[in-house]
């Protein structure tokens, strides 16, 4: 049958074909089914107590999880009640000793995802389908990362900052909450790296994150955040970070099975997924400060040997420059918390975060508890503070399609203004 004869909910399931294959799960029909031919097979229009599943995912033979096509333009967020339902019927043929904890909802162009196991769950957007591997692991572990985040022990305040101990205590509070992202705010000069790899540190240890990406937007950032993990010895440790995780900070498109924490410039991960070799002089500047101007961007489509559950959580240093144009794609991609550090964050800083502040610590405040010295001012009138900033014409922001659902990058006709103060 070509494309133009296929009703919409069969072409958003060839589309969920491709992207399920991509993602390394074999595609077999209920009457074809051979649940040891591979890890991970989704199986088509398998019967339930209620009708015919979409796809029930099996994973090392066992039912895991289904997903439910719907037509591009479906509004996911309406239909997860179906299938929750499928999730917990009677399979045919198969005796269940659980419900099916992985529940997805897909058009083809845009997927949700529940994991039934967390303590409150509830649908997140993700890129891609998860690897069958993936899903393995997560079905072995006791508890999802949901649940451990909930569970932290007391945090261990010697060494640290009033400021500091705030934003951790903040930070994994929103992370029990189940918020996607965060905000630190804190004055340049008041330990922000520092509170990062406490909170890193903790992560790792406690709530078993697998691997976790610092990102910076230029190199000689990386080389001193590096510098800074292999100098942090945790207060209830004798041994330095570096002897306890292992720390890469990324110089090529390899990314170390083993490592535990990455650092790399937002232009190097961009180019680990398109599958290019990085021109290391591209990561002196920073690409906020660069000039792209492209007659077509370069979108970033699913890469398999950098699935999106690659790192759990995202750490955004200066993210007031690394969340905006082309390079926002590399966030969009990854199923990850995302937790931004600046000094200075603007309007959209500010909106990319969910106005989830965790904390706030000025630099006059810094002043005031001799954490920074004080200075003199010379107020300097710019065209950004008298009439606010602008998105420039020709600059590439995403868009929602209304219709299909689909993100959607576009080049800006005309320039974009926000307000100034």
């Amino acid at each position: 049958m070509s494309d133009s004869n296929l009703t919409p909910e069969q072409r958003a399931r060839q589309n969920i074909d491709k992207q399920l294959i991509a993602a390394d799960w074999a595609i077999q029909s209920f009457n074809k089914f051979n649940p040891s031919s591979k890890l991970g097979i989704a199986v088509t229009e398998y019967p339930t107590q209620s009708g015919a599943a979409d796809y029930i995912l099996f994973v090392d033979r066992r039912p895991v999880g289904v997903i439910e096509a719907k037509a591009e333009g479906k509004t996911l967020s309406q239909v997860h009640d179906q299938t929750e339902r499928y999730a917990t019927d009677k399979l045919k043929f198969i005796i269940k000793t659980q419900d099916l904890p992985f529940q997805f909802e897909s058009t083809g162009t845009e997927t949700f995802f529940t994991d039934a196991r967390d303590p409150a769950p509830r649908q997140r957007e993700i890129f891609q389908f998860f690897k069958p591997e993936t899903l393995y692991e997560y079905i072995s572990a006791n508890t999802s990362l949901r649940s451990r985040l909930k569970t932290f022990p007391q945090l261990n305040k010697d060494g640290l900052r009033s400021c500091q101990i705030n934003a951790i205590t903040n930070l994994e509070k929103s992370f029990s909450e189940n918020h996607p992202r965060a905000l630190v705010q804190m004055a340049t000069g008041a330990g922000k790296t520092f509170t990062a790899i406490t909170s890193v540190y903790r992560l790792l240890k406690f709530a078993k994150a697998k691997r976790i990406l610092f990102l910076v937007d230029t190199r000689n950032l990386g080389k001193q955040a590096e510098q800074e993990f292999q100098a942090y010895k945790p207060n209830d440790d004798k041994r330095l970070f570096t002897e306890l995780y292992n720390v890469q900070r990324l110089q090529s498109n390899f990314i170390d099975p083993s490592a535990q924490v990455c650092i790399s410039t937002i232009q190097r991960m961009y180019s680990i997924l398109k599958g290019k070799e990085l021109d290391a002089s591209l990561e002196d500047d920073s690409p906020y400060e660069t000039k792209i101007v492209k007659d077509k961007i370069d979108e970033v489509v699913y890469n398999s040997a950098v699935p999106i559950e690659t790192f759990d959580f995202i750490i955004i240093d200066e993210c007031h420059r690394s969340i905006y144009n082309l390079w926002k794609q590399v966030l969009d991609y990854f199923d990850a918390f995302m937790i931004g550090l600046t000094a200075t964050p603007d309007k959209r800083t500010f909106a990319f975060f969910n106005e989830n502040i965790v904390s706030e610590y000025s630099l006059k405040q810094s002043i005031t508890d001799k954490v920074n010295v004080g200075y003199d001012v010379y107020t300097i009138e710019t065209e950004i503070t008298k009439d606010g900033a602008r998105i420039k014409a020709k600059q590439y922001v995403d868009f929602r399609n209304k219709m299909t659902r689909k993100k959607e990058w576009q080049q800006l006709e005309d320039e974009v203004q926000y307000e100034g103060r």
